[in-house]
């Protein structure tokens, strides 16, 4: 009994020397694991942070290129931005202020003295101490006040000096020339239309005789006896041809030659559809069948 009692406890002591080998293991183990886990998590957090993607970059706002253009006016000539703001006045017909016109088309007129002592004192602005507005060369509303400035004028008032009056001023000038009311010609000079009055009040009738006679004048061929003639009578002429011969053998431009006129003959195949009058071809020269 005594020896199987001291197997027992030989048994139990290394039964608790295995117990105790396998828990000293088993923390060991799990210490190493975590250690190893937490290499790996750190590792991977490490990797995550250097492979992350770049902060997008800084968006300029949306305004920026219109900012752009604002300063590229600002800082343009002055006759350029005169020009902005004289188109501005024009188009709208409006009296505006500078803050108006500055929100409008860019221009800074209070921050420019230039440009504010230069619209001040065109010919084509109007300042009245706060507004500037457009100014034309004849202050008109409409097709009425036309008519009467045109009849003011009867050698004639320039087209050129007409076109800013208001918008619609052109079709107004259309308007009367086809009622009769006013004449459209192009001045030789200058290529310009003139408007000059048409009084219906004062018709003139040109008798026939009048007309034939006019009509049967026999110019001469040269421009020059043109001139010559023109100037005996006390006009001027509008041309100067012998100036401009002269200018132009300076210049090695010769005259041109007239084209000869071709000498028309009557042949076998012309057709004479006037046959019944013979005294038409007395003088012709017919080749003989």
């Amino acid at each position: 009994m005594a020896s199987l009692h001291e197997s027992l406890n030989k048994f139990k002591k290394q039964q608790e020397k295995c117990q105790s080998t396998l828990t000293s293991i088993a923390a060991k183990a799990g210490s190493s694991r975590v250690a190893t886990n937490y290499k790996a998590t750190t590792a991977s957090t490490s990797s995550s942070t250097n492979t992350k993607s770049p902060a997008p970059a800084v968006k300029f706002s949306n305004d920026t290129e219109r900012l752009q253009h604002i300063n590229s006016i600002r800082k343009g000539p002055v006759g350029a931005q005169i020009k902005r703001v004289i188109d501005l006045l024009l188009e709208t017909r409006q009296a505006l202020t500078p803050e108006q016109i500055n929100e409008v088309c860019y221009v800074d007129i209070n921050a420019n003295k230039a440009v504010f002592d230069s619209l001040r004192n065109n010919l084509k602005v109007h300042y009245d101490g706060r507004c500037f507005s457009y100014k034309s060369k004849h202050d008109l509303k409409d097709k009425n006040q036309l008519l009467i400035l045109v009849r003011k004028f009867p050698e004639g008032i320039a087209v050129i000096d007409l076109k800013d009056a208001y918008p619609n001023v052109m079709e107004d000038l259309q308007a009367l020339k086809s009622a009769g009311q006013i004449w459209l010609l192009s001045n030789f000079d200058s290529q310009e239309d003139i408007a000059y009055p048409n009084d219906p009040r004062v018709p003139i009738k040109v008798d026939d005789d009048l007309k034939l006679l006019f009509r049967g004048i026999e110019l001469p061929r040269d421009m020059i006896d043109i001139e010559k003639d023109l100037q005996k009578n006390g006009m001027k002429p509008a041309t100067n041809t012998a100036k401009r011969r002269a200018m132009a053998q300076v210049h090695g431009i010769g005259s041109k030659p007239k084209p000869k006129k071709k000498k028309h003959e009557i042949s076998k195949r012309t057709k004479l559809t006037n046959a019944h009058l013979p005294e038409l071809f007395k003088n012709l020269n017919v080749p003989s069948s």
